[in-house]
């Protein structure tokens, strides 16, 4: 791994012009990956251009940078693009998987189902966020964190590990980001201000919705709640404020496994899966076409809301648990 990071170093000082992309649906660990990348490599006198295939969830457009995230590629050529937490390559987007300008494909992550598609593949399952490999990379450039870098990849340690409750809160985790505090000045109240307290009004009305769908199936050991397409309707929101809608059948006592039904279409449903840690939700999103990791994992579920009930709650009987 010490060998990857310094070819990468290595590639970073011979490059000029480099893209950042994550994956689709771009969550706090995504965001703040790509944001804190470009941050780091601006500071080092490259041109960066960072490519998401979708918005910048509003809940993280406090951090800097967002406002140069850019929907699609700009016609020019890249000596690298460096390729964040996407797990397998098609969730970059279609636009980047077909951009063919790009001198060398750097691909940072820690899914257990991650693809190796790049010229260098810098992926630990161990990591708690690929914000952590991101600053291991800067770190062994060099570079001392200035606020915007320390900024971003804080929130994405703090949000992928449920600001430090879930059990990848390794000691890497809460060293890496005391470090970043301490050397970009953060204050950790006014990031979790900014994260935890200042929602907006229609995510409440919109939970309010979701929580009566709550259901247990096998003894109360997993919990489902459900978003349709007419909760959005009704309450003029879309998928983006549901993020962390799964933590709340997974916050009750007894439940080893939490899903998230969230209707795309009339027919198709995203499934997310959260575990306590019995279960390893990645080999039940990998039965669906998804991936993840062992606690954390998702995929897409065609049918109607009891079709694809059935055949999750199906899954999770069978598995061996």
């Amino acid at each position: 791994m010490k060998e990857t990071i310094q070819n990468i170093v290595e590639a970073i000082r011979q490059s000029r012009t480099v893209l950042v992309v994550s994956h689709e649906g771009p969550d706090g660990d995504a965001v703040g990956s790509s944001l804190g990348m470009a941050a780091f490599l601006r500071a080092v006198g490259k041109q960066v251009t960072v490519h998401l295939a979708d918005p910048v969830p509003e809940l993280y457009r406090f951090l800097p940078g967002t406002d140069q995230v850019v929907s699609t590629i700009p016609e020019q050529d890249y000596d690298l693009a460096f390729v964040l937490d996407v797990g397998e390559f098609r969730r970059a987007g279609s636009q980047f998987c077909a951009y063919t300008r790009i001198g060398r494909t750097i691909n940072l992550d820690h899914h257990l189902t991650c693809e190796n598609f790049g010229l260098y593949n810098l992926i630990d399952t161990e990591a708690a966020a690929t914000g952590l490999l991101v600053w291991r990379v800067a770190a062994a450039y060099g570079f001392s964190a200035d606020y915007d870098t320390a900024l971003c990849l804080y929130v994405a340690i703090l949000t992928d590990t449920g600001s430090f409750r879930y059990s990848n809160a390794n000691r890497e985790a809460f060293e890496t980001a005391g470090l970043l505090m301490e050397q970009g000045g953060l204050n950790a109240w006014s990031v979790s201000e900014k994260l935890y307290e200042s929602q907006p009004r229609k995510r409440l009305e919109l939970l309010s919705r979701v929580l009566p769908t709550l259901e247990f199936v096998r003894d109360g050991q997993v919990a489902s709640v459900t978003v349709t397409l007419d909760m959005y309707a009704a309450t003029g929101t879309d998928a983006e404020l549901t993020d962390g809608f799964v933590n709340y059948p997974r916050s009750v006592a007894g439940v080893e496994v939490a899903i998230l039904f969230r209707q795309l279409e009339e027919g198709l449903f995203k499934v997310g899966f959260r575990s306590k840690g019995t279960v390893n939700v990645a080999l039940l999103a990998q039965g669906f076409g998804g991936g993840g990791h062992h606690n954390a994992a998702g995929g897409q579920v065609a049918g109607t809301l009891d079709e694809v009930k059935r055949m999750v709650y199906g899954a999770i009987e069978a598995a061996q648990w």
